[in-house]
């Protein structure tokens, strides 16, 4: 499928695969399989993370799936709780032998808050996150990462690590899909060379239930998951599906197709989901330009 082939330049001159495999919720157990799995249906990009508690399943898909390691491109995030140095260059440690890899292709910090008080507290932990950050760019001019970034910034978490570092992250990634699209903060990333990543973009599978996006799907002969994708890939971010169907991976991978320009305006303003923050857990931006 095209999508397997096409990949986009890092700031670093880094080329990150244009669509990966999420993982989250995806049990330890049965990962290593899903990742084998999507590998041979093309997947060449994995998303995990210190807080799905499957790196190590992740890693062992990603050592016996038969394709060179260099030939992968592997994630996993910085726990949102670790906001020192110390914790931080750790947990960095840790995921590598969790995982049992040299080096792992990016890392990101995963939230700019503890888990605990997404949503609920004002303190962005600007001093924490300069301190994970350092951590990151250690082991970034060490080898063990290939790139390094950040998920669920906003602008302003983004301007106050951008004051004090010495490598400008590659990566935001953030919930972004059609009914909740935040396309100030896709303007400034992109402004900055900060490629958005687009996890959850088929919005937990809550937009399947949407008939005026699905009108638009049936229009261009296409499923809802499937249009969701392009709609991303069209924003110029890079969608993060995920799923351990082996089905639904071949399927999330037939986007080559375009939606047009007057139907990605209509995408963008598609009214948001309602009551979708009280299950996502995550920062949610609405569909209003």
């Amino acid at each position: 499928m095209k999508i397997f082939e096409e990949c986009y330049t890092l700031s670093n001159g880094a080329k990150i695969p244009k669509m990966g495999l999420g993982t989250w919720f995806i049990p330890d157990e049965t990962i290593s399989q899903a990742v084998k799995d999507a590998v041979k249906i093309g997947y060449r990009h994995f998303d995990t993370a210190q807080a799905y508690g499957n790196e190590r399943g992740v890693g062992e898909g990603i050592r016996t799936c038969g394709v060179p390691r260099e030939e992968l491109f592997v994630v996993s995030k910085v726990a949102a709780e670790h906001k020192t140095y110390e914790a931080a260059k750790a947990g960095i440690d840790e995921t590598l032998k969790k995982m049992g890899l040299d080096y792992l292709d990016m890392m990101i910090i995963h939230s700019p808050q503890p888990w605990v008080e997404v949503n609920q507290s004002e303190n962005r932990y600007k001093e924490g996150n300069r301190q994970a950050w350092k951590a990151l760019e250690e082991a970034y001019n060490e080898g063990k990462l290939k790139a390094i970034g950040v998920s669920n910034f906003q602008i302003e978490d983004l301007e106050s690590l951008m004051e004090t570092a010495k490598v400008k992250p590659m990566v935001n990634q953030v919930l972004c899909h059609i009914s909740n699209t935040p396309i100030e903060l896709i303007e400034f990333c992109q402004k900055s060379n900060i490629l958005i990543e687009a996890y959850s973009p088929i919005a937990h599978g809550e937009i399947l239930n949407q008939p005026e996006v699905k009108a638009i799907a049936d229009k261009y002969g296409v499923t809802v998951p499937q249009l969701c994708i392009r709609y991303t890939l069209q924003l110029g971010t890079l969608p993060l599906p995920k799923t351990e169907n082996p089905e639904h991976m071949r399927d999330n991978a037939k986007v080559d197709f375009m939606i047009s320009d007057s139907d990605m305006e209509k995408l963008k303003v598609v009214e948001r989901i309602k009551n979708y923050g009280e299950f996502s857990g995550f920062p949610v931006y609405g569909g209003k330009m």
